[in-house]
């Protein structure tokens, strides 16, 4: 059962809640012997953790990725999108590095070509979207392009080149040298090591 209370309430000077009258010498001496206002906030903090709360709640502090020093509130926001040094994705090659280097990279990278199989032409990675959502599958003989396709290319795709094949007999003649010499300098080194250091 809720008794209704009549009992008027003041305003506590130090803290700024409504205290009924009755308690509020009371509440005032508790109030103002253990807890302070945060000049930041306004919350109303126990006096022995003021500056634990202004330390972990209101203190600067520095990005570990950029070294800028900011408010404890933004970091979140500055290492998600605004840090120099945090790291994004290229749009075209999905490298990761850091933010200040991805408009060098990507003016570079969306500068290569690929070869569209629909029209066997070669598109800049910077235009496929758009040359895609155009592109009708017809062959444009008549319009020049940055690269002329040799047929086999046209057949093949866009594979890179293999490196050339080697001989077997040359690539034994290069090992069979590579361990002579090996084996003539650990000789050498040896036969320095038994006569004495060379000043």
């Amino acid at each position: 059962m809720a008794v209704a209370s009549d009992e008027t309430t003041r305003i506590c000077n130090h803290c700024d809640r409504a205290i009924p009258s009755s308690n509020i010498d009371l509440h005032y001496a508790h109030c103002s012997r253990n807890l302070e206002k945060c000049k930041v906030c306004g919350d109303m903090v126990p006096k022995k953790h003021a500056e634990e709360h202004f330390l972990n709640t209101h203190a600067p502090v520095t990005c570990s990725l950029c070294s800028e020093t900011m408010e404890r509130e933004i970091l979140p926001i500055h290492k998600g999108e605004n840090c120099p040094q945090r790291i994004v994705t290229c749009e075209f090659c999905e490298f990761p590095l850091p933010a200040i280097d991805l408009a060098e990279h990507q003016e570079v990278c969306g500068n290569r070509t690929e070869l569209c199989h629909l029209c066997n032409r070669y598109i800049r990675l910077r235009e496929r979207y758009n040359h895609e959502s155009r592109c009708n599958g017809i062959p444009e003989d008549h319009v020049g392009s940055s690269r002329n396709v040799r047929p086999v290319e046209r057949e093949q795709g866009a594979r890179r080149r293999q490196p050339p094949e080697y001989s077997r007999k040359r690539l034994l003649f290069t090992i069979a040298i590579a361990g002579i010499a090996v084996l003539l300098g650990s000789l050498f080194f040896q036969k320095t090591m038994e006569t004495g250091p060379v000043v």
